[in-house]
């Protein structure tokens, strides 16, 4: 999509720049407060099989343009056609269903309502605006927030939170999320994405193969039993430890020296 240190490209209702290791995407849909169509969906989806597919990409970062993440589906696009921001590999929004493998961090700007709720609590880490607000206002259109909302939630906060949320449809204010966990980091109103590429430059300084293989571990350790949780985690990280990124980390730490990852 882009070369490695190049400008913004624009597609549709996606920009997307490379920042050395850093993918940047940037829902770019101004006139519809960055809600989500069909198009931008499959955008969305694109970008992030370039971020798992590209070696020399480690961390994405998600935001949205004109001081708002996103208004979650283009509820014009439903009503006129019934059309539903469905990816058919990654799911709602290009990326609920199927996130990516590699870390993706939610830079929030204003509102991240409806589906740009789901979108942002389909990413790994959440940095916000002091003024953003987060919500699942679908009870008021006579929805339900099906793209991760009703599920992910629960599972991220205090049952009884989540509860309320969901059924009023009330936002939550960032100062809240922190408390709560869902964000990370909360800032000064215009500095979420200077704030989040500075976080994904600091992930991706890491070791690329014990970066992705912990991020997997901890979303598939959720359902695992209690005393199969270390056999489980067996597989998954023996080729982080015998790989030569593990030795280059020991070999650098002995010469007292930064790392040089291969991702292999």
């Amino acid at each position: 999509m882009t070369g490695n240190g190049a400008a913004p490209t624009a597609t549709g209702g996606l920009l997307v720049e490379r920042a050395g290791p850093v993918l940047v995407l940037t829902i770019d849909r101004p006139r519809r407060r960055n809600a989500v169509d069909l198009a931008t969906a499959r955008l969305i989806s694109a970008a992030i099989d370039e971020l798992d597919s590209d070696p020399e990409l480690r961390v994405g970062v998600l935001t949205g343009s004109s001081g708002f993440f996103s208004a979650g589906m283009d509820l014009a696009a439903y009503s006129a056609t019934g059309e539903r921001p469905v990816d058919e590999r990654r799911g709602g929004f290009g990326i609920v269903g199927v996130p990516p493998r590699k870390p993706i961090v939610a830079a929030v700007e204003g509102p991240a309502l409806g589906g740009g709720f789901e979108i942002a609590l389909a990413c790994d880490l959440v940095v916000a605006g002091e003024s953003a607000s987060f919500g699942l206002p679908e009870v008021k259109r006579g929805l339900v927030a099906a793209g991760g909302g009703v599920l992910r939630l629960p599972r991220l906060v205090p049952r009884n939170v989540a509860t309320e949320a969901v059924l009023t449809g009330r936002p939550l204010t960032a100062a809240r999320c922190l408390e709560l966990g869902l964000v990370s980091r909360v800032v000064a109103d215009g500095g979420a994405l200077a704030a989040a590429k500075e976080l994904a430059a600091e992930i991706a300084g890491n070791a690329p193969l014990a970066v992705q293989a912990s991020k997997a571990v901890m979303a598939a350790s959720a359902l695992w039993p209690d005393d199969e949780l270390f056999t489980r985690q067996e597989p998954m990280i023996t080729q982080v430890r015998t790989s030569e990124d593990a030795k280059e980390g020991a070999r650098a730490f002995v010469e007292k020296r930064a790392p040089r990852w291969q991702g292999r």
